[in-house]
């Protein structure tokens, strides 16, 4: 959560920052603030509300100088306010900080710094590193040192950034466990700090990642990294292949529209140099998966959270199904207190579309201490979620920016399909008819998709009808039982309407009692193995006189005769159908929204990436 950006360089910073923020917000926007070195002096402007309001304030008291720092607030500790949003200053006005994570220990140090006098004005943890920082700075050391000293004593998952007047060519930033991604940008004369690739992206491709516990002393002309403790490190760049046009919403009226259609593109790009359809054959290099380590395997645990989890689910249902390995899903935030058997013979699998949230990496350091093999299905390029694990798989979806994911949910389907051929053909466990059949299924998915965004005329009327339910039961067996989640969760996150999925079959032993004429249910049946069960959960929604919204299979005369409305998927693989199952399901929740006049890319409480537990 939070968004950081920063610059150091011969321009005008606040434009640079601004600039990179709009492309954050996603990350944070219950604040927002800009802070510069004029004159040798730091001036900073912060607002409550959203960028724009930061944008307005700026309008009416403009701010120049270099370098400088930015940021888009979450809420951690102290309430959405100007007092309360960054950057912060310290008592001095000497030094000022932006921040990422949660400072653990900020209650000791506030009181340790309290009786040396300092005087605290805000309600936030931040401000405890920036006096922190000036009061380790008045033993008479150098900026860095004093910047060095604070980061080891700050406990937590944190990334700041530091900015003082006595040595105001340069920024100094770190990260501290996983709060997050902190990128280092390499120009020509000047320097960017960013905690994602699109907010720098429109002036250099040259990127450097921070590991957790390093530092980097940043200039227009230099940057030195070193891990805290102050040991050299020789980083590696990367060039980004990204277009910042991509980040662009385009011809859409919201990112999550607009994300929403990229399926098909997103869909086409997982499938491009992975799937050998002569061969029928999958090859996934980066996950370093060799036969002997395949036949090793004993047991499989998928540790996501939320939309990432109901993807873990569905991935259950195909490893178990096609390479017949045991598979136990397990929430990332529950991951390491559950005390999981985890040995050599077990994999971790972590998805994650940020790569970088909390509780998903601690699930995988957890996984790696009890000797486990460690992978990752992560979205964004370079995240520690990628660097960290043995092999990984890359989503290849591009930027996501909306908060409710959408193209980060289908794309690890076809990822964890691609990887249970995979793991059954060097386990010997399938014969070749077989996955050449599986393998060849999977050309058929971009087409199908495309035919579901064709029908968005039609989800749109369904949504129309919805637009005032006060909540609404998602109900799903099988393979697409975990669609029922994560349509729910959809329509939770940007319409604000109670949600809540189920398994079909549970429905008689607690659920059925909320069904009545003013309680929508909405079936998930397509024909799958399931079809007939499902038929059955809708006879019993319609004798309780619920309103019964289906998603079935084109041309199923015996749903559109007993659902009230029906939105229609092509037929498709069974085991490939929750791809196709929820595009209606996030295009509804998404015209809900629309119509009900809400902030679809910014739902509120919400932030993209959620890097504090």
């Amino acid at each position: 959560m939070c968004g950081i950006v920063g610059y150091v360089g011969p321009k005008d910073a606040t434009p640079i920052i601004i600039n990179g923020l709009k492309r954050l917000e996603y990350r944070g926007y219950d604040s927002a603030g800009v802070a510069v070195i004029n004159n040798g002096q730091i001036d900073v402007r912060r607002d409550a509300g959203k960028l724009q309001q930061l944008v307005d304030l700026l309008g009416k008291s403009p701010l120049t100088g270099a370098p400088g720092i930015g940021h888009t607030r979450w809420a951690t500790h102290g309430a959405p306010s100007a007092r309360n949003a960054h950057p912060h200053v310290g008592n001095t006005g000497k030094m000022v900080v932006v921040h990422n994570g949660i400072v653990e220990n900020f209650l000791e140090l506030k009181e340790e710094l309290g009786a040396e006098g300092v005087i605290f004005n805000l309600d936030t943890d931040t401000e405890t590193i920036v006096h922190l920082a000036e009061h380790n700075k008045a033993a008479g050391i150098s900026f860095e040192e004093a910047a060095r000293r604070t980061f080891k004593q700050i406990e937590g998952a944190n990334v700041v950034l530091l900015l003082s007047t006595d040595e105001p060519d340069k920024i100094i930033a770190a990260r501290i466990g996983n709060a997050g991604g902190i990128v280092v940008g390499l120009g020509e004369g000047e320097n960017y700090l960013a905690s994602d690739i699109p907010a720098i992206l429109e002036h250099t491709r040259r990127m450097i990642f921070l590991e957790s516990r390093q530092m980097v002393v940043l200039t227009k002309d230099s940057f030195r990294i070193e891990t805290i403790d102050g040991e050299e490190v020789k980083p590696e760049i990367h060039t980004i292949a990204f277009d910042a046009v991509s980040a662009e919403k385009g011809e859409y009226r919201h990112f999550m529209q607009k994300e929403i259609h990229e399926q098909v593109r997103a869909l086409t790009d997982t499938l491009a140099g992975r799937v050998d359809f002569k061969e029928g054959r999958i090859r996934l290099p980066e996950l370093n998966l060799t036969p002997e380590l395949a036949k090793r395997i004993q047991r499989i645990y998928i540790t996501a959270c939320g939309t990432a989890a109901y993807a873990g689910m569905v991935g259950k249902y195909l490893i178990e199904k096609i390479a017949r390995i045991p598979v136990e899903v397990v929430i990332g935030s529950e991951f390491r207190y559950s005390d999981p058997i985890v040995d050599e013979n077990t994999v971790v699998l972590a998805i994650s579309q940020s790569g970088e949230t909390a509780d998903t990496l601690a699930a995988m350091e957890e996984g790696r201490k009890k000797g486990g093999i460690v992978w990752s299905i992560v979205n964004a390029i370079g995240s520690q979620a990628m660097r960290v694990a043995d092999g990984y798989i890359s989503m290849q979806t591009g930027p996501e920016i909306g908060v409710a994911s959408t193209k980060a949910f289908t794309a690890p389907l076809v990822d964890q399909y691609m990887l249970a051929i995979l793991l059954a053909d060097l386990r010997g466990v399938i014969d070749e008819k077989t996955r050449r059949e599986l393998v060849s299924d999977l050309r058929l998915v971009p087409d199908l998709a495309g035919r579901v965004m064709d029908s968005e005329a039609d989800v749109e009327k369904v949504a129309h009808a919805l637009k005032d339910i006060k909540g609404c039961l998602y109900l799903g067996r099988g393979i697409n039982m975990p669609i029922a989640y994560e349509g729910a969760l959809k329509l939770k996150e940007i319409s604000y309407i109670h949600a809540e999925g189920y398994p079909a079959g549970e429905m008689k032993h607690g659920p059925i009692a909320l069904i009545d004429e003013e309680m929508p249910v909405l079936c998930i049946t397509p024909k799958d193995p399931w079809h007939e069960k499902m038929i059955s959960q809708i006879q019993q929604a319609k004798a309780r006189g619920g309103m019964v919204i289906a998603v079935a299979t084109e041309g199923d005369d015996l749903v559109k005769n007993m659902a009230d409305h029906v939105l229609w998927v092509p037929e498709a693989p069974w085991m490939l159908s929750p791809i196709i199952t929820v595009l209606p399901l996030q295009m509804l929740a998404y015209h809900i929204a629309t119509i009900r006049g809400l902030d679809v890319d910014q739902p509120r409480n919400l932030a993209k990436s959620v890097t504090v537990e």
